[in-house]
């Protein structure tokens, strides 16, 4: 399959990488269908050393699920699902109060990357959530930003104490309403990152 790989600072490009498969059996195996490139994806992108072994990138997309571990019991193939920026298991502690990111049994992507043809999921079942659309819809990019976008906006929102009818939300100046102003496929990859990087896009959408 291609997948966005990242070399060094400034040297992104999408290659061919193994393909992947279920190696737990609480994992999921998704076929991406929308990602994106996030505003934090450009640290890396601004000062990675050079390295023989290339990160994979991308920690926001949209799928299909090809293949379930023996242990899912909530994902069937054919499922059109959003990840999180994160996995986790969703039963601990932490993820019950609402802090999936402090998860002990999680992690954040580079399992095999978001911004690729498909992707192993571990911990699929309390990672992965199914929307109610089928892969053709044209609301998936809208449910992408529930990957990061609208849940990182709500976390700042409901930080700070905003209520409703509150007409002070204080620092960061007016938010585009556009998400998505820039589309590139895996072999542009290196140009979204750019266009971002020179803030010539705000966000890229990224179809593999």
């Amino acid at each position: 399959m291609r997948a966005t790989l990242m070399y060094a600072a400034k040297d992104v490009r999408g290659e061919d990488v193994p393909d992947p498969k279920i190696q737990q059996p609480t994992d999921a195996v998704v076929r991406i269908v929308l990602s994106c490139v996030c505003g934090s994806d450009l640290w890396p992108y601004k000062s990675l050393a050079p390295t023989e072994n290339p990160r994979h990138t991308g920690h926001e997309f949209l799928g299909v699920v090809e293949e379930t571990g023996s242990e899912v019991r909530t994902l069937e193939p054919r499922d059109v699902v959003v990840a999180p920026f994160v996995w986790a298991d969703n039963t601990c502690t932490y993820c019950r109060e609402g802090l999936q990111t402090f998860c002990p049994h999680g992690g954040q992507w580079g399992v095999d990357g978001g911004q690729g043809q498909a992707a192993r999921v571990p911990l699929a079942d309390g990672t992965l959530v199914r929307m109610p659309v089928g892969e053709d819809s044209d609301l998936l990019p809208d449910l992408l930003t529930l990957s990061d976008v609208l849940c990182t906006g709500y976390h700042a929102a409901h930080t700070v104490g905003v209520q409703q009818g509150d007409t002070v939300t204080l620092t960061g100046g007016v938010a585009p309403a556009r998400v998505f102003d820039r589309t590139v496929g895996l072999e542009d990859i290196a140009d979204g990152y750019r266009a971002m990087n020179n803030r010539e896009a705000l966000k890229t959408l990224v179809r593999p």
